[in-house]
């Protein structure tokens, strides 16, 4: 049985119990080799006899329920999935690629099944979200200013919804890429319309879920989705939002786990618009252009931001850097191979030599450090032209 088989046998049994997040960091945290940490975590919990589960604080029977019928089928369907498509991912609470920020939520996911790229899990995020009927108006400001977060090197996260977010992920598919959180399984879409949207969204970001494959779409799965969305992102901007939306519940999380959240203003006749004012009477700050947004993050006024970066920098990676040389050192590679004309993610990787998961840390830490700045996907050291149409167009 592998590291995948047993956390989903612990899933089945616990679900996103905080007693089995909580054990599974102290066992993963006891001296061992980095690369082996998440793998040994799992084994020795679900090794364990039951009077250890009871003393986690397990409930009586869950031992018994990971090893149960139902636990084999899950691994099962689990595992099919994980076959069909080798960017197919679990990502557990002890793996190095689950994202920093959400272990911050009150309640984070135990795991993560992920389908795309899992390094833009790792990427500086701004969620945008709203109503899922807006206005003409609302569902342009989505799209406008989700490239402007784009074009300003930020992923575009939000919940694959009618409206707002649909526009949002729409405009933001190939610049840096966008991630769109559901509240299905990996291979459901829902709703279904969205289908040819979450397979674009795939390709060139990332699709994630706590939800293993095979899970309907269920009305108590929306509201838990959103602290997922409000976890990843360093800012949450809300676009149009009427007094009842689930828009505004992901603006509670984002401000409870310390994340700044922006609504924007609209006319008090428009009913579209009075979850936004509701949000700013309650603390939210008053956007009326993104660049107001942009400002914000990079003004360093979020502590995420000082979070990620450092948690880049500790980041225990399954692909050990021991193994060769230092951070450091793998930055310094990048930044001799970008060329003052810059590069693509793809070209960066054929240059350097370099694995996905240790690129993309990389270049986030060298944004964050303001070396260099991404536009239409293209990495620039900082004070470098944009790049011509014609460049784009080649390294596509």
């Amino acid at each position: 049985m592998d590291a995948t088989d047993a956390l989903l046998r612990l899933l089945h049994a616990a679900g996103n119990a905080g007693w089995l997040r909580d054990t599974l960091q102290s066992r993963g945290s006891s001296g061992q080799e980095p690369g082996g940490r998440a793998a040994r975590a799992v084994d020795l919990l679900l090794a364990a006899p039951v009077s250890d589960w009871l003393a986690a604080g397990a409930p009586i029977g869950a031992r018994e329920a990971a090893f149960s019928p139902e636990a084999d089928a899950l691994v099962h369907r689990v595992r099919i999935w994980l076959q069909a498509d080798p960017e197919h991912r679990v990502v557990g609470w002890s793996d190095a690629d689950y994202p920093s920020l959400l272990r911050d939520i009150a309640n984070p996911p135990t795991a993560l099944f992920v389908h795309g790229q899992v390094e833009r899990l790792w990427w500086p995020q701004i969620a945008i979200v709203g109503s899922r009927a807006p206005t003409p108006a609302g569902r342009e400001r989505a799209a406008r200013w989700a490239r402007a977060f784009a074009d300003a090197g930020y992923v575009v996260t939000s919940g694959l919804a009618a409206g707002v977010d649909a526009a949002a992920h729409a405009a933001t598919l190939e610049a840096p890429g966008t991630i769109a959180v559901t509240a299905t399984g990996p291979d459901q879409c829902f709703p279904a319309a969205h289908r040819r949207l979450q397979r674009d969204v795939a390709r060139h970001g990332a699709v994630v879920t706590e939800h293993p494959p095979g899970t309907q779409a269920r009305p108590e799965q929306f509201p838990s989705r959103n602290r997922i969305i409000a976890g990843l992102s360093l800012a949450t901007v809300v676009i149009e939002a009427a007094q009842r939306s689930g828009a505004l519940i992901t603006a509670r999380l984002a401000a409870e786990t310390g994340r700044e959240v922006f609504a924007l203003p609209g006319a008090p006749e428009n009913l579209k618009a009075r979850g936004c004012h509701r949000l700013i009477r309650d603390g939210a700050t008053l956007a009326d252009d993104p660049a107001q947004v942009l400002e914000s993050l990079s003004a360093g006024t979020s502590e995420a931001i000082g979070r990620l970066r450092s948690a880049l920098h500790s980041r225990p990676d399954s692909t050990p850097l021991e193994a060769g040389p230092p951070m450091e050192a793998e930055g310094e590679r990048v930044w001799r191979v970008l060329g003052p004309e810059g590069a693509g993610f793809d070209e960066l990787l054929q240059r350097s030599g370099l694995t996905t998961a240790t690129l993309a840390p990389i270049l986030l830490s060298m944004e964050l450090d303001g070396r260099l700045t991404q536009q239409h996907g293209v990495y620039l050291p900082r004070g470098s032209a944009p790049p011509t149409r014609a460049g784009q167009q080649r390294r596509r």
